[in-house]
């Protein structure tokens, strides 16, 4: 497998690696706007670990991708870093922390329904994740709209994804292809397409070792327990349920939850309605990428269909849904990441992957208005007018105290540069209180 090759400095130790990417795991919170940001912000400002161009770089290749663009942003930084080790590393360590949280508050809510110190600690944080998505809008807006067409790009995404409700794909794949087709335009969004002196070209050889090896350890799993479970048994219906969607998921978390919701309640019947929408709760108030609301639909599934006690059940499901979930990632990322870096140097592949850059920021500014909407107001709606679908808020229902905490965080982040641990205990300890008060 053909490791990264780096000219920005030495390779950091192995230790220090491991040190920064377990902190950004149990610190990434704030849905993929607020972990990009995050990880820019160590990666790039504080570390120094890789440049400006090489991050935006990996970032629109992981924006085209199936899964969770932030996971794989991860593992490609890591990759670079330090090769398939780092990559590991880091992408494991993106996702753990989030995947042992939501796994504990599964088997919580299995076990005692309701959360309200749960949800009451974690109030706070999801306020203050408003803050964390301004910053990575306003920090990743002034590293991609450096021209006219960037900032016409960015607008127009925006408008499709909120307004018209366009598919994510769509939206990326025009902007790919108008950046293809009109260089010019987008020539100062451009990543130094300079090449390091020594990057290695790629081999079919170590593309086609990478893709069987990784290949045979997404599928070990199901090759395992289908003769011995049977095709009907709960764990091979998610194993082969959550292979399907990691090839699907394209355009993120939200993107697919609707149809996740309809396979898991409706076809599977591993859990209902209501607590689905309890799930995906739990999941944007804890670290790392939305989609692991999906352990918290394996492990209900697990706990009540797999015929054993039902915390083994659980733990199994949610474990499966892990492995089928994130390590087609892995796949993705190392057969495909030595390649795109060798398009640096194709000046309109680079184009259009800096237009897919100055989407991503229409993108974020669309989460942003959607999850302020929902954490600000209690009650939320839409309206159509024409080919507009426009949202609507009862001003009434605005929370007073959400409101405040993610103001305070988004000042301290953007002006005091405050450290996003130091917000983020802060806003807990505000939520908690607003919540007994």
């Amino acid at each position: 497998m053909t490791d990264a090759s780096r000219n920005w400095g030495p390779t950091p130790h192995f230790s220090e690696i491991l040190r920064t990417f377990g902190q950004i795991g149990l610190l990434s919170f704030g849905g993929p706007a607020g972990q990009i940001s995050l990880m820019h912000r160590v990666l790039v400002e504080e570390k120094n670990w890789l440049n400006e161009d090489r991050f935006l770089h990996a970032l629109n290749y992981c924006m085209l991708l199936p899964g969770p663009e932030a996971m794989q942003l991860a593992t490609y930084v890591g990759w670079l870093i330090d090769g398939v080790r780092g990559g590991v590393v880091a992408g494991l360590l993106f996702v753990l922390p989030g995947a042992c949280v939501i796994t504990l508050l599964s088997a919580v809510y299995l076990f005692a329904g309701d959360v309200p110190l749960v949800e009451a600690l974690l109030f706070g944080l999801k306020a203050a994740v408003l803050g964390i998505v301004l910053q990575a809008l306003v920090g990743i807006s002034k590293r991609a709209l450096k021209t006219r067409t960037a900032i016409v790009i960015a607008t127009a995404a925006f408008v499709g994804i909120a307004l018209f409700k366009l598919p994510f794909p769509l939206v990326v794949a025009a902007a790919a292809v108008f950046g293809a087709l009109f260089p010019p335009l987008g020539r100062a969004t451009l990543p130094d397409a300079t090449p390091d002196a020594t990057e290695q070209k790629p081999s079919l050889h170590s593309f086609v070792a990478t893709v069987v090896t990784w290949t045979l350890i997404w599928f070990a799993p199901l090759a395992i327990m289908l003769p011995i479970l049977g095709l009907e048994h709960v764990y091979v219906a998610e194993a082969g349920f959550f292979t399907k969607l990691a090839m699907v998921t394209f355009g993120g978390a939200y993107a697919v939850l609707a149809y996740v919701a309809q396979q898991a309640v409706d076809t599977h019947h591993w859990l209902g309605a209501g607590e689905m929408l309890a799930g995906l709760g739990l999941a944007e108030t804890t670290p790392g990428p939305l989609i692991l609301v999906l352990v918290f639909v394996g492990f209900l599934g697990g706990a009540r269909l797999a015929g054993i006690d039902p915390l083994l059940g659980g733990l199994g499901g949610a474990a499966i849904t892990l492995w089928f979930t994130f390590v087609p990632c892995f796949l993705w990322i190392f057969a495909g990441a030595p390649y795109v870096e060798r398009v640096r140097n194709i000046r309109w592949l680079a184009s259009a992957l800096a237009s897919v850059t100055a989407a991503v920021v229409g993108v974020i500014a669309n989460l942003g208005l959607w999850f302020g909407l929902h954490v600000l107001f209690s009650r939320v709606s839409e309206t159509r007018v024409g080919p507009l679908v426009l949202p609507m808020v009862e001003w009434s229902s605005i929370d007073a105290g959400a409101l405040a905490i993610a103001a305070v965080a988004a000042v301290s982040l953007i002006y005091v540069r405050a450290s996003i641990m130091i917000v983020l205990a802060g806003a807990m300890v505000a939520g908690l209180l607003v919540r007994m008060v």
